[in-house]
């Protein structure tokens, strides 16, 4: 027979419970204190650690790895998915930054140039005929096309659109990553205009198309959105927006990050937005000639002659609300000024570089001993790529 437990109960008087409960408050309050000491000691090592990153300057570098180069001046380097993409006219090849090779592709090309868009990249013949879509495992699909290209636009999920003419007559064609026809226009230059440019939304919903009129005399540039999603369905030709510019000449459509479009023209900056219907949202008239433009899919940035300072040159850098995010002067008189894919503007010539970072910090400055063809920016804000005469350098600036 199982032995009976007896429970006693214990009498407690309001002072006990009272003193009991005051213990627990403290014994909380304790706690509440510590946990929220630790917090603010992560948050403020953490906003120091960025500080100092973004405000440190270098004046040199330590090189972590070489390799000779086997290629001619010729060929260009863009970085891609972390990877280091290598290309000329005989093929396109991607590498790791330990120079292990990833994929490699032969084609042949007079004039070899590269869309890309997140995970897919597309590398086209301006004035050839073919298309080659890639991803980070290798070749996705081939297209070749039955008039000479002059631009391709690649979005997110491999949709390429591509702006072809032969004679009088320009073509834009929208193809899948499997190579399917999903929409095509013509355009006839003996109706008064021509494309001059055109800009695939990332999502591959919308398509802007930049055409210039110059039969009265004067130069009119028009920018028309087409959309290929259920709204545009509803509009003739899928046409949800037309804008004219007289006496003025956009050049580029470039599609943002978010979706917005950004138009370049010889009279300033002009931004669309609107998920379905873009229409302009914000204008910045140039004030001075300007002497480069230079953008990725977050930033815009301008340089022009310094009037204050002679041999000097200003550089000023928007983001994709039309805000100043950057400014600085360089005195290298630079054949070369682009943002990275860090972010951070980089100025060069043959021999030497400067980089700024977005919160206007001349971060590093220095003079090559032989001739510097390109810089990569790494996986964090002290290693690059250096593409040297002869060699590529894998550095960490210190």
């Amino acid at each position: 027979m199982a032995e009976k437990t007896e429970f006693k109960t214990v009498e407690t008087s309001q002072e006990d419970l009272e003193e009991l409960e005051e213990k627990i408050r403290r014994h909380r309050h304790k706690i509440a204190r510590r946990t929220t000491l630790v917090i603010v000691t992560v948050v403020a090592t953490v906003i120091f650690v960025e500080l100092w990153s973004a405000l440190r300057t270098y004046s040199g570098f330590e090189v972590q790895a070489s390799a000779e180069r086997k290629d001619s001046a010729a060929t260009g380097y863009k970085m891609f998915q972390g990877k280091i993409l290598e290309y000329d006219n005989d093929g396109i090849v991607c590498h790791d930054t330990d120079d292990r090779l990833i994929w490699n592709q032969s084609y042949e090309m007079t004039a070899p140039e590269l869309s890309v868009c997140e995970q897919y990249l597309a590398v086209y013949d301006r004035g050839g005929t073919f298309i080659y879509i890639m991803s980070e495992r290798g070749l996705v699909k081939k297209i070749e096309t039955a008039t000479p290209i002059e631009r391709v636009c690649v979005a997110r999920q491999g949709t390429v659109a591509v702006l072809m003419k032969e004679d009088d007559v320009s073509y834009v064609r929208l193809y899948d990553k499997k190579g399917q026809e999903l929409a095509s226009g013509e355009f006839y230059q003996e109706k008064g205009s021509f494309p001059v440019d055109i800009a695939l939304a990332p999502d591959a919903q919308k398509l802007a198309v930049d055409m210039l009129d110059v039969t009265k005399g004067k130069t009119c540039s028009t920018v028309t959105f087409y959309n290929f999603g259920s709204v545009g369905q509803n509009e003739i030709d899928n046409n949800v927006g037309t804008y004219s510019y007289k006496n003025t000449m956009i050049s580029e459509l470039v599609y943002t990050e978010s979706g917005k479009l950004l138009a370049i023209s010889d009279a300033g900056l002009i931004w669309f937005d609107g998920a379905q219907k873009p229409a302009p949202k914000k204008q910045i008239k140039f004030e001075r000639e300007i002497q480069s433009v230079f953008y990725n899919n977050k930033y815009v940035g301008i340089s022009y002659s310094d009037t204050k300072k002679e041999n000097s040159w200003h550089i000023k850098v928007y983001d994709m609300n039309g805000k100043t995010v950057m400014e600085n002067d360089t005195e290298i008189a630079y054949n070369r000024i682009e943002l990275l894919d860090n972010n951070e503007i980089c100025v060069r010539d043959d021999y030497n570089c400067e980089l700024f970072t977005i919160h206007s910090i001349r971060k590093f400055r220095y003079t090559f001993d032989r001739q510097l063809y390109n810089v990569l920016s790494g996986s964090d804000g002290q290693n690059y790529t250096l593409v040297l005469n002869g060699e590529i350098e894998e550095v960490r600036l210190q």
